[in-house]
């Protein structure tokens, strides 16, 4: 039977980067070659209705007691834009507690001082990349650990509920959910496998929206601009001026919210600025898409109608509403994490799960702890016993009964 370890390993393999840029779905055909495998990995278990669908969707069942709830655990198979997914070169090592040299041609250290979170691993083995690329626990670890989990069920038989699994493409951009097919799926309740370190389970997410603003300029050749010249650049460094500086993402916590710039390109002529807007709570959520058409509103004032356009678009919601009345899910997966060692945490997540989306279509779906730390970046990583944790979690949210 094929560890966890082996597994995730084989399938942080797979470049499966996604790309908010294409209107394909998935947004990179290179997902579906990770699909296709686990679909293949599928069926070599013995489940019959392994398959993936056109979109790139991954589905299968492992059959259990009809009297028992059917519970479906669902994680994503694409990885973040943010940092490199390809030519990963992931290597476990044993960490004592000093700092990690993850590239010694490059001098790249993974250290304490800057991840403190590090000191809650020690002892452990911890799969870390060579500090130029991403790891992809976020969130090929949900993968890996959901498969030997529905591994494990399988060889053990006896009684368990019936698991539906269910894997996304395009979650990294806010797509997973789109053409997830909730009613084939079949679950009475699910759970994203989808989070950080062990003993974390959140219901609670951001409201999220995007925002484009394009601003226009007149160029003209700067010996003779003077009166003439209207530079978008400067304008656009104008409007992220106005925005308050203690809603950007590297001074908030918790439940605080933010506005985060997220890209910017331009010229003279034209300038634009990508940001996401994040906030739990509903009116401080509309509070920033407001705050962000003021702005543009005021320097159109200054500079003439039609200077700066805002584009926003909602991308998500908090479930929270969604899980509070049926907060028995909550429970068993708490139940689940105490009876293998975990002490369960609630938390808010900073971010957003496929299963926002899918409470809000009516199947509950909490996240759960995978184990990885610090996602999207070069410095990502997991510890080994923490993915061996989540499985036994994952198989006992089904056999305990």
């Amino acid at each position: 039977m094929e560890t966890v370890l082996e597994r995730f390993l084989r399938y942080v393999g797979f470049d499966t980067q996604s790309d908010e840029s294409s209107e394909a779905c998935p947004s990179t055909q290179k997902q579906k070659l990770l699909g296709k495998v686990l679909a293949e990995d599928m069926a070599k278990m013995g489940i019959d209705d392994a398959h993936m669908d056109e979109n790139g969707y991954v589905y299968g069942t492992v059959p259990g007691d009809p009297d028992l709830p059917v519970i479906g655990l669902i994680a994503h198979m694409d990885t973040s834009p943010d940092a490199s997914g390809a030519n990963i070169r992931p290597r476990v090592v044993t960490y004592t507690g000093e700092d990690l040299c993850l590239n010694p041609d490059k001098g790249i250290w993974l250290r304490q001082r800057d991840y403190p979170n590090l000191k809650n691993h020690v002892g452990k083995r911890l799969v870390v990349t060579d500090g130029t690329t991403l790891l992809g626990a976020d969130d090929k670890a949900g993968v890996a650990e959901i498969l030997t989990a529905a591994q494990r069920l399988i060889a053990m038989g006896g009684r368990h509920a019936t698991l539906k699994i269910g894997f996304t493409p395009d979650e990294e951009i806010g797509r997973g959910a789109d053409r997830f097919d909730i009613a084939g799926f079949g679950a009475d309740y699910a759970y994203t496998a989808d989070g950080g370190p062990v003993g974390e389970i959140e219901y609670e997410n951001f409201n999220a929206a995007s925002a484009g603003v394009t601003v226009y300029g007149r160029n003209i050749h700067p010996g003779s601009a003077k009166d003439k010249m209207v530079n978008a650049q400067l304008i656009a460094m104008e409007f992220q001026g106005m925005l308050p500086v203690q809603q950007r993402p590297e001074y908030t916590q918790d439940y605080e919210g933010f506005i985060h710039l997220t890209g910017m390109q331009g010229t003279v002529e034209e300038a634009k600025l990508s940001y996401i807007i994040r906030d739990h709570d509903m009116e401080k959520f509309r509070e920033k898409k407001t705050l962000m058409t003021a702005a543009a509103e005021y320097l159109n004032r200054k500079y003439g109608p039609g200077t700066v356009a805002v584009d926003l678009r909602d991308s998500y919601y908090n479930m929270k509403k969604h899980i509070a009345p049926c907060m028995y899910v909550v429970e068993r997966a708490k139940a689940a994490m105490k009876a293998v060692g975990m002490e369960p945490r609630e938390v808010p997540i900073r971010g957003g799960t496929d299963g926002a989306r899918l409470s809000a279509q009516g199947l509950p779906c909490p996240n759960l702890c995978t184990g990885g730390e610090n996602y999207h970046g070069r410095f990502e990583y997991i510890p080994v016993e923490d993915m061996e944790l989540c499985v036994d979690m994952l198989v006992r949210i089904l056999t305990d009964f």
